[in-house]
């Protein structure tokens, strides 16, 4: 076990120094923003605390104001500076490294510039990170008035554990290389997310067979396939149990809350107690969709198909469809439900009031779908749950790299693990078991 010594942080290891933030860094409040710093001629971008998240500089929206000489000189960024926000999610930071010139910073952020060769500014990141977001290290530190705040006093005295500096950049390349894979898997979910998109639109419209299109009350779709009325394919279409759900009852009450991605989910339920007789009215069956027919303008018209074991019955906002799958598969008509234009459409037929907005069974049994053959229609499904079930790996992924990011964090800033510990491969593998 190697040695440790006490500290106002904790124990930590004999080689690991504690010191003020003041005494690593300078630190720069930046400018105020006002009506007469809107009028100048040397109008200038600048960061607020909008552009600062954990780790990075959202830099693609920038307002401007007026800086004078003296103040562009005083306010510079300069690649390795920490932007430490003030106000808002106090003590947030990100490290400059643009090449953007003339690019400032509003007085709700401090640039803290390193001034001692025995720090690391990533490495600082990644504390401050820990010590707000994680485990709230500093915890009355900030100015609490009607705005929490962290005033540059109260910045300039936070004691900064400061390992040895070979250490720290370890630290900060294992920490980086996890965070750059879930920036890779983030960006994943953002290029399926648009594929599925064209994806959905190019089936819908063109099908699989290469035919020529005709054009419809639904717009383009291909020759062969019919476009009729919902209600010529639906053996049911069922509203939901006008009973307020509780937290403990016989029988599981899905909700609006419970439809996610166009799946049901049976998670943050509440229950009811019904006789044999009503829920067996109610009770759902695999493959029925949930339809929310009452909500908000952007949520009516939600739904999801409902694919998991158990019994469980549904609210009143909710419409159970129940497809005759000798006509309509009911995969085909949630994914159908689910693409981007059908979804205007739907909204197009709601009556709506101050707050809420509401498509009624009878509406909805006269909304117009295409109907493929059947086979093609399983063709569409196929091709869509692959791409779903692409999506969802990504997402699986993020998940577990943001919980390994969290562990090395804790146990990194901590010294429960030393980075000499841990078997990285070069930093590629920040873990003993392979990212996944």
């Amino acid at each position: 076990m190697r040695a440790t010594h006490a500290t106002e942080l904790g124990p930590l290891p004999v080689d690991w120094a504690v010191e003020r933030f003041d005494y690593l860094f300078s630190v720069q409040q930046g400018k105020q923003v006002s009506k007469k710093s809107r009028i100048g001629n040397n109008q200038h971008p600048f960061l607020r605390t909008k552009n600062i998240a954990w780790g990075c500089i959202d830099l693609s929206e920038l307002d401007a104001m007026n800086f004078t000489d003296s103040e562009e000189e005083k306010l510079a960024l300069m690649p390795g500076d920490l932007l430490v926000c003030e106000g808002g999610d106090i003590g947030r930071t990100a490290i400059w490294e643009s090449d953007l010139t003339h690019c400032y910073y509003q007085n709700h952020l401090h640039r803290a510039r390193l001034k001692m060769d025995n720090a690391h500014p990533k490495f600082i990141l990644y504390w401050l990170w820990y010590a707000f977001e994680v485990e709230h290290v500093y915890f009355g530190r900030g100015n609490v008035t009607t705005i929490p705040n962290l005033s540059q006093s109260k910045l300039c005295e936070l004691p900064i554990p400061v390992p040895p500096l070979h250490e720290q950049k370890k630290i900060a390349a294992v920490l980086s290389a996890v965070q750059l894979a879930i920036e890779q898997q983030e960006k994943l979910i953002a290029l399926t997310t648009e594929l599925k998109k064209t994806l959905m639109h190019k089936l819908f419209t063109e099908g699989l067979r290469g035919e020529k299109q005709k054009m419809t009350e639904i717009g383009p779709v291909p020759e062969s396939w019919d476009v009729v009325e919902l209600g010529n394919c639906l053996t049911k279409a069922q509203y939901g149990l006008s009973v307020k759900g509780v937290e403990g009852g016989k029988y599981a009450l899905l909700r609006m809350i419970n439809q996610q991605n166009g799946q049901i989910i049976g998670s943050n339920l509440q229950y009811v107690d019904l006789s044999q007789d009503q829920f067996k009215n109610l009770r759902l069956e695999r493959a029925d969709i949930l339809f929310n027919r009452t909500n908000s303008f952007d949520l009516v018209g939600r739904t999801a198909i409902f694919d998991i074991e158990g019994d469980y019955a549904f609210a009143s906002y909710l419409i159970r469809l129940r497809c005759d799958a000798s006509r309509l598969y009911p995969h085909f008509l949630n994914h159908y439900f689910n693409w981007d234009k059908t979804q205007q459409r739907l909204k197009s037929i709601a009556t709506r009031a101050v707050s809420q907005s509401n498509i009624s069974a009878t509406r909805l049994r006269g909304f117009a779908v295409p109907l493929p053959s059947l086979k093609e229609q399983d063709e569409i499904i196929a091709d869509i749950d692959e791409i779903d079930r692409k999506y969802k790996m990504h997402i699986e992924k993020k998940s577990l790299l943001e919980n390994l990011f969290q562990t090395l964090l804790h146990q990194l800033m901590t010294a429960r693990i030393r980075v000499n510990d841990l078997d990285i491969g070069s930093c590629k593998n920040p873990h003993p078991n392979p990212l996944p």
